[in-house]
Protein backbone atom coordinates (compact mmCIF):
# COMPACT_ATOMS: atom_id res chain seq x y z
CA UNK A 1 0.00 0.00 0.00
CA UNK A 2 1.28 3.47 -0.87
CA UNK A 3 2.08 5.92 1.88
CA UNK A 4 -0.13 9.02 2.17
CA UNK A 5 1.07 12.39 0.97
CA UNK A 6 3.02 14.50 3.43
CA UNK A 7 1.13 17.17 5.31
CA UNK A 8 3.49 19.97 4.32
CA UNK A 9 1.18 22.83 3.39
CA UNK A 10 1.73 25.19 0.46
CA UNK A 11 -0.99 27.84 0.47
CA UNK A 12 -3.01 27.64 -2.73
CA UNK A 13 -1.88 24.10 -3.58
CA UNK A 14 -2.20 21.55 -0.77
CA UNK A 15 0.09 18.54 -1.38
CA UNK A 16 -2.39 16.23 0.35
CA UNK A 17 -4.75 17.04 -2.52
CA UNK A 18 -2.25 17.44 -5.35
CA UNK A 19 -0.28 14.26 -4.62
CA UNK A 20 -3.11 11.73 -4.98
CA UNK A 21 -4.62 13.72 -7.84
CA UNK A 22 -1.43 13.73 -9.92
CA UNK A 23 -0.73 10.09 -9.11
CA UNK A 24 -4.12 9.19 -10.55
CA UNK A 25 -3.99 11.53 -13.56
CA UNK A 26 -0.39 10.80 -14.57
CA UNK A 27 -0.49 7.13 -13.64
CA UNK A 28 2.55 7.33 -11.38
CA UNK A 29 2.59 6.73 -7.62
CA UNK A 30 5.80 8.75 -7.34
CA UNK A 31 3.55 11.80 -6.95
CA UNK A 32 1.64 10.43 -3.94
CA UNK A 33 4.29 11.46 -1.45
CA UNK A 34 4.94 14.92 -2.87
CA UNK A 35 5.89 18.31 -1.52
CA UNK A 36 5.09 21.71 -3.04
CA UNK A 37 7.32 24.75 -2.76
CA UNK A 38 6.38 28.21 -3.98
CA UNK A 39 8.90 29.27 -6.60
CA UNK A 40 10.18 32.76 -5.84
CA UNK A 41 9.82 35.48 -8.48
CA UNK A 42 6.24 34.96 -9.62
CA UNK A 43 4.32 38.25 -9.38
CA UNK A 44 1.03 37.12 -10.87
CA UNK A 45 0.08 33.48 -11.33
CA UNK A 46 1.39 31.24 -8.56
CA UNK A 47 4.05 28.74 -9.55
CA UNK A 48 5.06 25.74 -7.45
CA UNK A 49 7.76 23.11 -7.72
CA UNK A 50 6.16 19.70 -7.19
CA UNK A 51 8.68 17.14 -5.90
CA UNK A 52 7.74 13.47 -5.77
CA UNK A 53 9.59 10.27 -5.05
CA UNK A 54 12.73 9.11 -6.84
CA UNK A 55 13.53 12.59 -8.13
CA UNK A 56 10.21 13.15 -9.87
CA UNK A 57 9.70 16.87 -10.50
CA UNK A 58 7.07 19.02 -12.18
CA UNK A 59 5.82 22.61 -12.05
CA UNK A 60 2.26 23.57 -11.14
CA UNK A 61 0.70 26.87 -12.20
CA UNK A 62 -2.52 28.34 -10.80
CA UNK A 63 -4.14 31.82 -10.61
CA UNK A 64 -3.35 34.16 -7.69
CA UNK A 65 -5.34 33.92 -4.48
CA UNK A 66 -7.26 37.15 -4.88
CA UNK A 67 -7.98 40.21 -7.07
CA UNK A 68 -8.40 38.15 -10.23
CA UNK A 69 -9.58 40.39 -13.05
CA UNK A 70 -11.92 39.19 -15.80
CA UNK A 71 -10.13 37.30 -18.63
CA UNK A 72 -6.85 37.33 -16.67
CA UNK A 73 -4.92 34.30 -15.40
CA UNK A 74 -6.48 31.87 -17.88
CA UNK A 75 -4.71 28.58 -17.19
CA UNK A 76 -6.45 26.72 -20.00
CA UNK A 77 -5.12 29.20 -22.58
CA UNK A 78 -1.63 28.90 -21.15
CA UNK A 79 -1.81 25.10 -21.34
CA UNK A 80 -3.11 25.30 -24.91
CA UNK A 81 -0.27 27.49 -26.18
CA UNK A 82 2.32 25.23 -24.55
CA UNK A 83 0.70 22.22 -26.20
CA UNK A 84 0.70 23.96 -29.59
CA UNK A 85 4.35 25.05 -29.37
CA UNK A 86 5.75 21.79 -28.00
CA UNK A 87 8.31 20.55 -30.53
CA UNK A 88 8.38 23.84 -32.46
CA UNK A 89 11.27 26.26 -33.02
CA UNK A 90 10.28 27.96 -29.76
CA UNK A 91 11.39 25.90 -26.72
CA UNK A 92 8.69 25.45 -24.06
CA UNK A 93 8.19 23.08 -21.11
CA UNK A 94 6.25 19.95 -21.98
CA UNK A 95 2.66 20.34 -20.70
CA UNK A 96 1.59 17.33 -18.61
CA UNK A 97 -1.95 17.87 -17.35
CA UNK A 98 -4.70 20.50 -17.25
CA UNK A 99 -7.27 20.40 -14.44
CA UNK A 100 -10.54 22.27 -15.00
CA UNK A 101 -12.40 20.58 -12.13
CA UNK A 102 -13.09 23.24 -9.44
CA UNK A 103 -13.51 20.53 -6.82
CA UNK A 104 -9.75 19.89 -6.79
CA UNK A 105 -8.24 23.31 -5.92
CA UNK A 106 -11.19 25.59 -6.56
CA UNK A 107 -9.52 26.97 -9.70
CA UNK A 108 -8.22 25.73 -13.04
CA UNK A 109 -4.54 24.79 -12.88
CA UNK A 110 -2.03 22.87 -14.93
CA UNK A 111 1.18 20.90 -14.49
CA UNK A 112 4.18 20.99 -16.82
CA UNK A 113 7.67 19.59 -17.10
CA UNK A 114 10.35 21.22 -14.99
CA UNK A 115 13.14 22.59 -17.20
CA UNK A 116 16.47 22.92 -15.41
CA UNK A 117 18.62 25.94 -16.09
CA UNK A 118 19.22 29.55 -15.09
CA UNK A 119 16.45 32.15 -14.73
CA UNK A 120 18.39 35.39 -14.71
CA UNK A 121 17.02 38.63 -13.23
CA UNK A 122 19.60 40.90 -11.65
CA UNK A 123 22.88 39.06 -12.34
CA UNK A 124 24.26 36.02 -14.05
CA UNK A 125 25.38 33.09 -11.87
CA UNK A 126 29.06 33.04 -10.94
CA UNK A 127 31.05 31.33 -13.63
CA UNK A 128 28.24 31.59 -16.19
CA UNK A 129 28.38 34.13 -19.03
CA UNK A 130 31.36 35.88 -17.45
CA UNK A 131 32.67 37.11 -20.81
CA UNK A 132 31.02 39.99 -22.69
CA UNK A 133 30.88 38.00 -25.94
CA UNK A 134 28.84 35.27 -24.20
CA UNK A 135 26.41 37.86 -22.86
CA UNK A 136 26.08 39.19 -26.38
CA UNK A 137 25.27 35.68 -27.58
CA UNK A 138 22.56 35.34 -24.92
CA UNK A 139 21.04 38.69 -25.91
CA UNK A 140 20.97 37.72 -29.59
CA UNK A 141 19.43 34.34 -28.73
CA UNK A 142 16.65 36.11 -26.84
CA UNK A 143 15.89 38.36 -29.81
CA UNK A 144 16.04 35.46 -32.25
CA UNK A 145 13.66 33.38 -30.13
CA UNK A 146 11.12 36.20 -30.29
CA UNK A 147 11.54 36.39 -34.06
CA UNK A 148 11.03 32.61 -34.27
CA UNK A 149 7.82 32.90 -32.24
CA UNK A 150 6.45 35.61 -34.51
CA UNK A 151 7.32 33.54 -37.60
CA UNK A 152 5.22 30.51 -36.56
CA UNK A 153 2.20 29.85 -38.75
CA UNK A 154 -0.42 29.98 -36.01
CA UNK A 155 -3.09 28.50 -38.25
CA UNK A 156 -1.01 25.39 -38.94
CA UNK A 157 -0.25 25.18 -35.22
CA UNK A 158 -3.98 24.87 -34.49
CA UNK A 159 -4.22 28.37 -33.03
CA UNK A 160 -6.33 30.08 -35.67
CA UNK A 161 -9.01 30.91 -33.08
CA UNK A 162 -6.56 31.76 -30.27
CA UNK A 163 -7.21 35.48 -30.62
CA UNK A 164 -8.64 38.24 -32.81
CA UNK A 165 -5.74 40.12 -34.44
CA UNK A 166 -7.92 42.78 -36.09
CA UNK A 167 -7.99 45.86 -33.85
CA UNK A 168 -5.55 44.22 -31.42
CA UNK A 169 -3.83 47.36 -30.11
CA UNK A 170 -7.12 49.23 -29.71
CA UNK A 171 -8.44 46.34 -27.61
CA UNK A 172 -5.18 46.16 -25.68
CA UNK A 173 -5.45 49.82 -24.75
CA UNK A 174 -9.08 49.40 -23.77
CA UNK A 175 -8.42 46.22 -21.78
CA UNK A 176 -5.44 47.58 -19.86
CA UNK A 177 -7.28 50.85 -19.19
CA UNK A 178 -10.15 48.82 -17.72
CA UNK A 179 -7.70 46.83 -15.64
CA UNK A 180 -6.21 50.08 -14.41
CA UNK A 181 -9.64 51.32 -13.33
CA UNK A 182 -10.32 48.04 -11.50
CA UNK A 183 -6.87 47.86 -9.88
CA UNK A 184 -5.92 51.43 -9.01
CA UNK A 185 -5.57 52.25 -5.33
CA UNK A 186 -5.21 56.05 -5.79
CA UNK A 187 -5.88 58.78 -8.31
CA UNK A 188 -2.98 59.41 -10.72
CA UNK A 189 -3.97 62.05 -13.34
CA UNK A 190 -0.69 61.45 -15.19
CA UNK A 191 -2.02 58.00 -16.13
CA UNK A 192 -5.10 59.58 -17.70
CA UNK A 193 -2.79 61.76 -19.81
CA UNK A 194 -0.70 58.77 -20.91
CA UNK A 195 -3.78 56.76 -21.90
CA UNK A 196 -5.07 59.67 -23.99
CA UNK A 197 -1.74 59.97 -25.81
CA UNK A 198 -1.49 56.23 -26.47
CA UNK A 199 -4.94 56.38 -28.02
CA UNK A 200 -4.21 59.42 -30.17
CA UNK A 201 -0.76 58.30 -31.39
CA UNK A 202 -1.46 54.61 -32.07
CA UNK A 203 0.29 53.40 -35.27
CA UNK A 204 -0.96 50.93 -37.87
CA UNK A 205 -0.31 47.38 -36.63
CA UNK A 206 2.17 44.98 -38.16
CA UNK A 207 0.92 41.73 -39.71
CA UNK A 208 -0.35 39.46 -36.91
CA UNK A 209 1.44 36.63 -35.14
CA UNK A 210 1.40 34.68 -31.91
CA UNK A 211 2.09 37.20 -29.14
CA UNK A 212 3.67 36.09 -25.86
CA UNK A 213 2.54 39.18 -23.96
CA UNK A 214 5.40 39.39 -21.45
CA UNK A 215 8.54 38.36 -23.32
CA UNK A 216 11.76 39.16 -21.45
CA UNK A 217 15.00 37.61 -20.21
CA UNK A 218 13.70 36.41 -16.85
CA UNK A 219 10.74 34.66 -18.49
CA UNK A 220 13.18 32.28 -20.12
CA UNK A 221 15.33 29.43 -18.84
CA UNK A 222 18.95 29.57 -20.02
CA UNK A 223 20.69 26.28 -20.77
CA UNK A 224 23.18 25.76 -17.90
CA UNK A 225 25.64 23.88 -20.13
CA UNK A 226 25.39 25.93 -23.32
CA UNK A 227 25.40 29.70 -22.65
CA UNK A 228 23.57 31.41 -25.46
CA UNK A 229 20.92 28.71 -25.72
CA UNK A 230 17.35 29.34 -24.54
CA UNK A 231 16.14 26.10 -22.90
CA UNK A 232 12.53 27.24 -22.44
CA UNK A 233 10.23 30.25 -22.65
CA UNK A 234 7.93 30.55 -19.62
CA UNK A 235 4.87 32.51 -18.44
CA UNK A 236 2.43 32.39 -21.37
CA UNK A 237 -0.56 33.68 -19.38
CA UNK A 238 -1.03 36.74 -21.62
CA UNK A 239 -0.38 35.03 -24.95
CA UNK A 240 -2.77 35.59 -27.85
CA UNK A 241 -2.79 36.53 -31.54
CA UNK A 242 -2.02 40.13 -32.31
CA UNK A 243 0.58 42.74 -33.15
CA UNK A 244 4.08 41.23 -32.74
CA UNK A 245 5.64 44.64 -32.10
CA UNK A 246 3.81 44.68 -28.77
CA UNK A 247 6.17 41.87 -27.70
CA UNK A 248 9.16 43.83 -28.98
CA UNK A 249 8.05 46.88 -26.98
CA UNK A 250 7.57 44.85 -23.80
CA UNK A 251 10.99 43.26 -24.18
CA UNK A 252 12.49 46.75 -24.54
CA UNK A 253 10.83 47.79 -21.28
CA UNK A 254 12.72 44.98 -19.52
CA UNK A 255 16.01 45.75 -21.27
CA UNK A 256 17.97 48.25 -19.15
CA UNK A 257 21.33 48.89 -20.80
CA UNK A 258 24.76 49.73 -19.44
CA UNK A 259 24.58 53.50 -20.02
CA UNK A 260 21.08 54.05 -18.61
CA UNK A 261 20.61 56.47 -15.73
CA UNK A 262 20.66 54.83 -12.29
CA UNK A 263 17.13 55.98 -11.43
CA UNK A 264 15.84 54.33 -14.60
CA UNK A 265 17.45 51.00 -13.72
CA UNK A 266 16.12 51.23 -10.16
CA UNK A 267 12.52 51.42 -11.42
CA UNK A 268 12.80 47.75 -12.41
CA UNK A 269 13.81 46.42 -9.01
CA UNK A 270 15.84 43.27 -9.61
CA UNK A 271 15.42 43.01 -13.39
CA UNK A 272 18.74 44.55 -14.40
CA UNK A 273 20.82 41.71 -15.88
CA UNK A 274 20.77 43.16 -19.42
CA UNK A 275 22.57 46.31 -18.23
CA UNK A 276 26.07 44.78 -18.28
CA UNK A 277 28.98 44.95 -20.70
CA UNK A 278 28.48 42.83 -23.78
CA UNK A 279 24.70 42.74 -23.79
CA UNK A 280 23.13 44.30 -26.90
CA UNK A 281 21.67 47.78 -26.52
CA UNK A 282 17.98 48.45 -27.14
CA UNK A 283 18.86 49.93 -30.53
CA UNK A 284 20.75 46.70 -31.29
CA UNK A 285 17.60 44.79 -30.31
CA UNK A 286 15.39 46.74 -32.71
CA UNK A 287 17.92 46.51 -35.53
CA UNK A 288 18.41 42.73 -35.18
CA UNK A 289 14.68 42.11 -34.84
CA UNK A 290 14.01 44.13 -38.02
CA UNK A 291 16.78 42.38 -39.95
CA UNK A 292 15.73 38.86 -38.99
CA UNK A 293 11.95 39.36 -39.11
CA UNK A 294 11.71 41.68 -42.11
CA UNK A 295 9.16 43.82 -40.26
CA UNK A 296 8.93 47.61 -40.28
CA UNK A 297 10.00 48.79 -36.82
CA UNK A 298 9.79 52.56 -37.32
CA UNK A 299 7.11 52.80 -34.61
CA UNK A 300 9.00 50.63 -32.09
CA UNK A 301 9.13 53.58 -29.68
CA UNK A 302 5.31 53.57 -29.41
CA UNK A 303 5.26 49.92 -28.36
CA UNK A 304 8.06 50.64 -25.87
CA UNK A 305 5.90 53.38 -24.35
CA UNK A 306 2.88 51.06 -24.35
CA UNK A 307 5.01 48.52 -22.49
CA UNK A 308 5.69 51.04 -19.72
CA UNK A 309 1.95 51.71 -19.50
CA UNK A 310 1.19 48.00 -19.31
CA UNK A 311 3.88 47.42 -16.67
CA UNK A 312 2.47 50.27 -14.59
CA UNK A 313 -0.97 48.63 -14.64
CA UNK A 314 0.53 45.26 -13.69
CA UNK A 315 2.50 46.84 -10.84
CA UNK A 316 -0.62 48.58 -9.53
CA UNK A 317 -2.50 45.28 -9.62
CA UNK A 318 0.25 43.60 -7.60
CA UNK A 319 0.21 46.55 -5.18
CA UNK A 320 -3.57 46.15 -4.80
CA UNK A 321 -3.21 42.43 -4.01
CA UNK A 322 -0.44 43.25 -1.52
CA UNK A 323 -2.71 45.74 0.27
CA UNK A 324 -5.39 43.01 0.42
CA UNK A 325 -2.91 40.54 1.92
CA UNK A 326 -3.31 38.28 -1.13
CA UNK A 327 0.34 37.97 -2.20
CA UNK A 328 2.60 35.05 -1.32
CA UNK A 329 6.33 35.52 -0.86
CA UNK A 330 8.46 38.62 -0.35
CA UNK A 331 9.28 41.79 -2.26
CA UNK A 332 5.78 43.12 -2.92
CA UNK A 333 5.84 46.12 -0.58
CA UNK A 334 7.59 48.46 -3.07
CA UNK A 335 5.45 47.85 -6.14
CA UNK A 336 3.17 50.82 -5.47
CA UNK A 337 6.17 53.18 -5.50
CA UNK A 338 7.18 52.02 -8.99
CA UNK A 339 3.92 52.97 -10.69
CA UNK A 340 4.32 56.78 -11.11
CA UNK A 341 7.87 56.54 -12.54
CA UNK A 342 6.74 53.93 -15.05
CA UNK A 343 3.88 56.17 -16.18
CA UNK A 344 6.35 59.02 -16.55
CA UNK A 345 8.67 56.90 -18.67
CA UNK A 346 5.82 56.05 -21.03
CA UNK A 347 5.19 59.76 -21.64
CA UNK A 348 8.91 60.46 -21.98
CA UNK A 349 9.27 57.86 -24.73
CA UNK A 350 6.28 59.28 -26.65
CA UNK A 351 7.88 62.74 -26.45
CA UNK A 352 11.23 61.44 -27.71
CA UNK A 353 9.93 58.97 -30.33
CA UNK A 354 13.14 56.98 -30.10
CA UNK A 355 14.47 53.75 -28.57
CA UNK A 356 17.76 54.13 -26.74
CA UNK A 357 19.45 55.23 -23.56
CA UNK A 358 17.51 57.19 -20.97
Amino acid sequence: MSEPARTTTAEGADPTIIGPYLAAQLGDEAWLDCTLDLIAGGRSNLTYLVSGRDGAEAVLRRPPLGHVLPTAHDMAREFRILSALAGSSVPVPQPLHLCTDPDVLGVTFYVMQRVHGHIVRNRFPAGYADEPYIRSTIGRALIDTLVDLHAIDYGSAGLGDFGHPEGFMQRQLRRWTQQWEKSKTRALPMMDDLIARLDAEMPTSSSPSIVHGDFRLDNTVLDPNAPGTIAAVLDWEMSTLGDPLSDLGMMLVYWPQEDDAAEFKESFGSITATGVAGFPTREDVVERYAERSGRDVESAYYYWAFGFFKLAVIAEGIHARFLQGKTLGKGFETFGERVPPLIGLGGWVLDRKHVGAI
